[in-house]
């Protein structure tokens, strides 16, 4: 509300307090400040406002969800999948993908690699990379161990990926988006894989419950895949692994006798699959249409055979090196 409504508002108020209509209050308020201050349909609506006992001259709050619980719930969203994209968050919040990214930005939040991160890292992350790094630097100096990791992560691969981006410069509106559509079509992708190759990998239907069981599960079916694919490793297999994983994953892999090597927090940038293996994927899906799962299938399984063993390798090995420049940077982020 500006300054001049809220005193025209309050002067409506005195002329009404003084018994005069809204319309003759209308014909003195346009003498003194001109004849398009204001209108006769505004006059009687806040007459007709004042008439009903409401004597309140602010405006009245509007209708839907608080501001605050619709930031809530974005971040929510971005809190339980790092990777989702802004226009899935918009789709199922239903409000407007613009909406979004004004709250996404005024959080502070961007996206690196692929991945939302927050905008500064405290000084703790800082600590912890740089500490986290020096250890494994150390260690693989000491006790070579890139060549028995097996690092895991997830993606969303949508079945249209013919989305087009409209860019506008700061100071121009952003144009008209249509409404995002109802359901979308995607499965989560859930690999592992190391620097031979990919050792297994599976897709989830929207819906499913990530949960200690369904983990435990694929664990025991990566444990076979590994004794087909990778038998010199079944026993002592390292899994560089996003720091979220849950007790019972934790003791399902002491289980097997694997290690869960240490991976510092809001780190896209030390996960192979966000800095390697995830974008080249995006590049294979750009301005695809896929038309089912087994179409999502099939094409995953292209992809991951036709990549050579120096791509699996590249992006496993220059892990140290990247640890290294987290270190040499006191702890910021590095480039891929």
């Amino acid at each position: 509300m500006s300054e001049l409504s809220a005193k025209l508002r309050y002067i409506l108020q005195f002329y009404f307090d003084k018994g005069t209509s809204a319309a003759q209050a209308r014909e003195e308020i346009c003498a003194l400040y001109g004849q398009d201050t204001l209108s006769k349909a505004t006059a009687k609506r806040w007459f007709s406002r004042f008439r009903s006992g409401n004597l309140d001259v602010q405006d009245a709050p509007r209708s839907g969800r608080p501001i605050t619980e619709k930031v809530n719930e974005i971040l929510a969203k971005v809190e339980q999948d790092r990777h989702v994209s802004s226009h899935d968050i918009a789709r199922d919040l239903n409000i407007n993908h613009q909406t979004v990214l004004n709250h996404l930005e005024k959080a502070g939040y961007k996206k690196k690699l692929d991945v939302w991160v927050p905008p500064d890292l405290t000084q703790k992350n800082l600590i912890d990379r740089i500490s986290i790094c020096e250890y494994l630097l150390k260690r693989n100096e000491l006790e070579p161990f890139l060549q028995r990791l097996i690092t895991s992560d997830e993606k969303w691969i949508t079945y249209d990926n013919a989305r087009k981006r409209s860019w506008s410069k700061r100071e121009e509106a952003p144009p008209a988006m249509e409404n995002p559509a109802p359901t979308a079509r995607k499965v989560m992708l859930c690999v592992w894989w190391d620097w031979k190759g990919v050792v297994h990998y599976e897709l989830l239907s929207p819906g499913t419950t990530i949960d200690s069981d369904l983990l435990c599960r694929q664990l025991e079916r990566l444990y076979i895949a590994i004794q087909k694919k990778r038998p010199e490793l079944v026993n002592s297999v390292v899994v560089y692994h996003r720091p979220y994983i849950c007790l019972a994953s934790r003791q399902k892999l002491g289980e097997n006798g694997w290690e869960i090597l240490m991976h510092p927090q809001y780190s896209p940038d030390l996960a192979p699959s966000d800095y390697h293996l995830f974008p080249s994927l995006q590049s294979s899906l750009n301005g695809v249409k896929l038309a089912s799962k087994e179409a999502c299938e099939n094409h995953l399984a292209q992809f991951f055979d036709q990549k050579p063993p120096k791509f699996y390798s590249d992006g496993i090995m220059v892990l140290p090196q990247k640890w290294q420049k987290v270190i040499e940077h006191y702890g910021a982020y590095v480039d891929s």
